[in-house]
């Protein structure tokens, strides 16, 4: 087939950003497919950890995120007042960057495209098959592509897990928080949080003079799928932070779940998933991202090995023995 590839990746956030680099630095052949027609908007995730950064740093791709980041000290766990003092970690990089997500997938898909990827977007992919030499997908309103690997990189519904027959057990939202990314005549200190009686607020620094004020409200636990406004934002820090804190403008105001669930496998054949269609979880700590984008550093050079023949397939299956156990440790962790 003309459209035929080495390696497809389903999904154009940071996780299918950051594999996609990785391949084309072995010369692997990739293409991107992504349904959204642009790039995010809204900086969904915020917070790298020093690990990650040490990754970026090895491919040298650390400085345009130190440079324009925000370097937090500690940060939480489970909101308690106890913070973790990351200044202790054993790393160039002991503390956490403030960094969004945004701004993180145009690096890595520069990257990306530097390297040779293609991206491709407004493609919907739809279903997939494969063989025992290569992957078939499905893609609605054009013609079917194929590639030897098919890697899903397409979020929590990932239509690759689905396809692929991947199961994907685990628990349903019953806790919600809130999240809201706004600029504040009054604010607090970044990293500023409380948690009392009435509930939890952190607030986090975010590049370009917004603050995400996020935490959980045990009066609001009914309305998880409903839009959060600004004036219910600020009666929220009111109750549980003593004050609105002036909050205006909002760039992001949104609710969120603890649905936890990881993949019963990261590969069947020749279809791998990595990033949210691995792992789902609730997003306190900001632990999801980088979770993600260290699957795409373990994955990148082992699937380029096999496809350049230096290795049997087998090697793939490390994969899921080496990153599977550390998606079950954070949905434990963010659990608790």
């Amino acid at each position: 087939m003309s459209n035929e590839t080495e390696v497809i990746i389903v999904g154009a956030g940071p996780v299918g950003l950051m594999l996609a680099a990785e391949l084309r630095l072995a010369g692997v052949s990739t293409v991107v497919l992504e349904r959204a027609d642009a790039p995010g908007v809204h900086p969904r995730a915020l917070g790298l950890h020093a690990r990650t950064l040490e990754q970026l740093a090895m491919r040298g791709l650390q400085e345009p995120f130190l440079s324009a980041g925000v370097r937090v000290p500690s940060w939480h766990f489970g909101f308690l007042r106890e913070r973790l003092d990351l200044t202790r970690l054993d790393s160039p990089y002991p503390f956490m960057l403030a960094f969004p997500q945004n701004r993180t997938e145009a690096i890595l898909e520069q990257r990306a495209l530097e390297l040779g990827a293609q991206v491709l977007r407004g493609v919907q992919v739809t279903g997939l098959t494969q063989d025992e030499d290569g992957v078939r997908i499905s893609v609605g309103g054009g013609p079917d592509r194929r590639a030897a690997w098919v890697v899903g990189a397409d979020g929590a519904g990932s239509t690759v897990r689905r396809s692929a027959g991947i199961d994907f057990p685990g628990t349903d939202a019953d806790t919600y928080a809130y999240l809201g990314d706004v600029r504040a005549d009054a604010p607090p200190a970044p990293g500023w949080g409380v948690q009392n009686e009435k509930g939890a607020l952190i607030v986090a620094p975010v590049p370009g003079g917004l603050l995400r004020f996020t935490g959980y409200d045990p009066e609001d636990q009914g309305s998880g799928r409903r839009e959060l406004t600004l004036d219910e934002l600020r009666e929220i820090t009111g109750r549980i932070g003593g004050a609105d804190f002036g909050l205006r403008d909002p760039a992001w105001l949104s609710r969120f779940g603890n649905a936890t669930r990881v993949a019963a496998q990261y590969r069947k054949g020749r279809v791998l998933l990595a990033g949210d269609a691995a792992h789902m979880h609730f997003p306190a700590g900001g632990v999801g991202l980088n979770l993600g984008l260290q699957d795409a550093m373990n994955l990148g050079w082992k699937l380029a090995d096999v496809i350049r023949g230096r290795s049997g397939d087998d090697l793939l299956d490390t994969y899921h023995d080496e990153r599977r156990p550390w998606a079950e440790d954070v949905a434990e962790h963010t659990l608790a």
